[in-house]
């Protein structure tokens, strides 16, 4: 057997121990249990080298990442991580890519409570390809939905937006070289922290939730379609990070509408729980803002500080609906890393 087999791969880099009670790599089929009362939660996301990635991205990150930005969906549906599989395609071996790759997303795996169960590995000479598949759990009729928004809701937003998408207009040459702006928003963008824990406690508290991988106006959207409602949002509540400041209000606008790559939480509640999530926020250390309201109609208007709408254009991003500047990676989950 070759020194660089795809079982001795397996083997070096993804082989690990997995908890009492689960089968792990090595069969035909990982095994699982999911504790009475509770659902099964499956979300699987792909990531592609020029779609989603630089080529000269460190792999470290790109472990991290690739797993992070799947289980930001568990984090949105309100699940507990149970284990996850990877599907692996590459070039070639490269034992260095491979070390610093599973490095990354083993120590996020081991962080998250989410062993690697499983998975495959193929060869693909036009690039690497990264197919990752998250498993959780949830208990029975509490899972976050994106159709369980009503009118009178406050939106909620975890953390703040519009980071990664500067860090990507940066390093696409699209905004002027700015090294210390640059160095600022970069983590937000190769870093992301899913909010797993949020979450978590957010089940029974808020009616409807989503992550924000694609933009808030478009992410927002597909809970407005799927409740069947609209929403007003106060561009002066939006949590701007502070990367944001001293661009022009164009940009800013764009980061924080259209932006994506943010893996925050947006999420609908009742007016009357708004005191309980503060506290939720300050138990948890994570900031939350309330930044506009569910309301009757079928689409998102944007409030300026008096009131008055701002005329939007902005749209998040669609894999098919839009090119990719070459040698760049969109605005979309797993992009810029």
């Amino acid at each position: 057997m070759s020194a660089d087999s795809e079982f001795d791969l397996i083997a070096r880099y993804f082989d690990r121990p997995v908890p009492a009670g689960m089968l792990g790599v090595g069969d035909d089929c990982a095994l699982l249990s999911v504790s009475p009362g509770c659902e099964l939660a499956v979300s699987t996301d792909m990531l592609v080298q020029g779609q989603h990635f630089f080529p000269d991205v460190d792999p470290r990150s790109l472990g991290h990442k690739a797993l992070a930005v799947n289980l930001s969906d568990l984090a949105a549906m309100g699940a507990r991580p149970l284990a996850c599989t990877l599907a692996l395609s590459l070039p070639g071996v490269d034992h260095a890519w491979l070390q610093g790759f599973s490095d990354g997303f083993h120590a996020l795996a081991g962080k998250s409570g989410c062993p690697l169960v499983g998975g495959d590995t193929t060869r693909n000479p036009d690039g690497i390809v990264i197919s990752i598949t998250v498993m959780g759990e949830i208990r029975r009729a509490h899972a976050l939905r994106r159709s369980g928004a009503r009118e009178g809701d406050d939106i909620w937003l975890s953390g703040s937006l519009g980071a990664a998408y500067v860090a990507l207009l940066l390093m696409q040459g699209r905004l002027p070289a700015d090294a210390a702006r640059l160095q600022a928003s970069r983590k937000a963008m190769e870093w992301p922290n899913p909010r797993l824990r949020l979450g978590r406690y957010l089940g029974g508290v808020a009616d409807a939730a989503i992550d924000i991988s694609d933009g808030l106006l478009q992410d927002l959207g597909h809970i407005l379609e799927r409740s069947h409602c609209g929403a007003e949002l106060r561009l002066d509540a939006l949590p701007a990070d502070p990367t944001l400041d001293g661009l022009e209000e164009a940009v800013r606008r764009e980061a924080l509408l259209g932006g994506g790559d943010v893996y925050e939480l947006c999420f609908t509640a009742r007016p009357q729980r708004r005191e309980q999530i503060r506290a939720l926020g300050q138990q948890l250390g994570v900031p939350l803002a309330s930044v506009g309201t569910i309301t009757r109609g079928s689409k998102a208007r944007v409030l300026d500080g008096r009131g008055d709408e701002i005329p939007v254009t902005l749209r998040g991003f669609d894999h098919f609906a839009q090119a990719t500047p070459p040698g760049a990676s969109t605005p979309t989950h797993g992009s810029l890393s």
